[in-house]
């Protein structure tokens, strides 16, 4: 089955209208028009990806909820490692190892003030 990626792009993007429409009018937890919405995004996407790759070789980088899921159950540690390395990398944003200059001028400005608050006492 051959797609154009445009007409698979426009069938994904009314889906997705569809599913904000339904989770802003969602009547309860278990809310059928939601699940379906949610369920035609998935299937919309997966539409557009293999269109997007058929025509172009190209892909998104995006993964489906259940894929993730499913290779996590197959065994395949991909998924984690992408973890790991997400949380490696907050870790050196929080120890301020990480500091961009914008932010050192930052630093170095509250030193001034620090030291301008020490000499009037």
């Amino acid at each position: 089955m051959s797609t154009d990626p445009r007409i698979a792009l426009d069938q994904l993007v009314d889906a997705l209208r569809e599913h904000l429409a339904a989770a802003a009018n969602r009547r309860g937890d278990d809310d059928l028009r939601v699940e379906r919405a949610y369920i035609a995004v998935a299937d919309a996407f997966e539409v557009y990806e293999d269109a997007l790759y058929t025509a172009y070789e190209e892909v998104t980088p995006f993964e489906l909820f259940d894929d993730v899921e499913d290779a996590r159950e197959d065994g395949d540690d991909y998924f984690d490692d992408l973890e790991d390395d997400e949380d490696a990398e907050d870790e050196t944003d929080l120890d301020g190892d990480d500091l961009d200059e914008e932010d050192e001028e930052e630093d170095e400005d509250l030193d001034d003030v620090e030291l301008v608050e020490d000499d009037e006492d």
